[in-house]
């Protein structure tokens, strides 16, 4: 059986967000998919939240190509992986290359994970979302 696993903060939940779980899952016969907490997203990226973890959890785990979705309360991926032992890890193309998952990857590859890079979705992220939702005026 391939276990696959995936992240996000999966704020303000868009087709981009889908279009990851849907791909990932092609690749795997379980999914199981970190939801970011509160907590890592207010330290890691000082970004306010427009949705709270219990409900954003509560959206991914009732995506039907989410065979489970668990809090993510760190990005070490390695603390992750000693917990559910995945033999896929998912993340968006637009990784691809960075020092960062060329580190993970070297890593990972010793212990037999394979990093798959799914296509990004052009033109939608949470970060344009909020942006807009800011800039528009209220009537």
């Amino acid at each position: 059986m391939i276990i696959g696993y995936t992240t996000g903060v999966f704020d303000m939940f868009h087709v981009g967000h889908l279009n990851i779980l849907k791909n990932a899952r092609q690749h795997c016969d379980r999914l199981i998919v970190g939801v970011s907490t509160d907590e890592l997203v207010n330290v890691e990226k000082k970004v306010s939240l427009v949705i709270p973890f219990k409900d954003r959890i509560d959206i991914v785990r009732s995506i039907r190509w989410v065979d489970q979705a668990v809090p993510q309360n760190t990005y070490d991926k390695m603390e992750a992986w000693n917990v559910y032992r995945f033999n896929k890890m998912f993340v968006g193309d637009d990784w691809q290359g960075s020092q960062r998952w060329l580190n993970l990857e070297s890593r990972f590859k010793q212990i037999g994970v394979q990093i798959v890079y799914i296509p990004y979705t052009q033109g939608v992220s949470s970060s344009i979302l909020r942006k807009n939702l800011i800039g528009q005026k209220n009537d």
